[in-house]
């Protein structure tokens, strides 16, 4: 091991709190686009491609999500990849200290867990003012929830258990093991070099300009980021964005098991 690598590796795996090693900007920008890209590939290039080679009503659905949930799942991926070359490890300790996986610790008393876990709560509601404002129309036939609520979505997803698992495989990289592991758990601990204290407003903004695979979404998803962002910051804790993010998850993943089950 050499000697500029071993500080690094010393410093993140220091418990709950520690500083990761910062990165500058071109390498902020460069995990954002190792992102953001492939999902806007994925999205308006392959999946289109990928309808076209398949059959029935429902072949744009399926090419769709399928193409997302790999997107999803390369940023899992990516993320591993980069815990792995910073710390030489894929133990849960150093993947815990390296993503802030740990309980939140409030910046005022030092208390960890407990009643600091409350603050989700006026997150949540953040998350849930975003859905009934005013917002951008998708473009026809790339709205997951208008698809669920069809009676072509309602056959097709009827009985139909390998597609709800492909379902739940993309809400679970989507707020858990993909987009909240990176932006809030690689991202942000690593922005404050570049960013200072408006490194959770940095990684809120990025977030939003990530979604170029549903660019509809970036004006409301703004809010969003910085319900997940902020909070994540100031309690050190990316447990509560992964939280806050998969409660629309929770949701989508009930809506389909219910339609399975009819």
């Amino acid at each position: 091991m050499s000697h500029s690598y071993a500080p690094r590796v010393a410093v993140n795996r220091s418990r709950d709190g520690a500083t990761p090693p910062q990165y500058d900007l071109g390498r902020i920008l460069g995990v954002w686009a190792a992102a953001a890209l492939p999902m806007a590939a994925l999205s308006w290039l392959v999946a289109p491609a990928l309808a076209a080679w398949l059959d029935g009503p429902t072949a744009w659905p399926r090419a769709l999500v399928a193409c997302l949930t790999a997107g999803l799942v390369w940023q899992g991926v990516l993320v591993l990849v980069l815990v792995r070359r910073e710390t030489g490890s894929l133990r849960w300790r150093a993947i815990a200290d390296a993503l802030w996986l740990h309980r939140p610790r409030s910046p005022r008393t030092g208390r960890v867990g407990g009643r600091v876990w409350w603050v989700l709560v006026p997150a949540v509601l953040v998350v849930g003012l975003e859905q009934v404002l005013p917002s951008l129309s998708a473009p026809a036939g790339r709205d997951l929830g208008e698809f669920l609520r069809s009676t072509t979505g309602h056959d097709f997803l009827s009985g139909n258990w390998p597609w709800f698992a492909v379902i739940v495989v993309m809400a679970l990289f989507n707020t858990v093991l993909g987009e909240e592991l990176l932006f809030r758990g690689l991202l942000l601990p690593r922005m404050r070099g570049v960013f200072g204290r408006a490194d959770w407003l940095a990684n809120g903004v990025l977030f939003a300009v990530y979604h170029l695979h549903m660019p509809w979404v970036i004006p409301t998803a703004l809010l969003d980021s910085l319900a997940l962002a902020y909070p994540s910051r100031r309690y050190r804790s990316a447990w509560l964005g992964i939280v806050v993010h998969s409660v629309q998850s929770v949701l989508i993943v009930g809506a389909t098991l219910a339609l399975v089950l009819r």
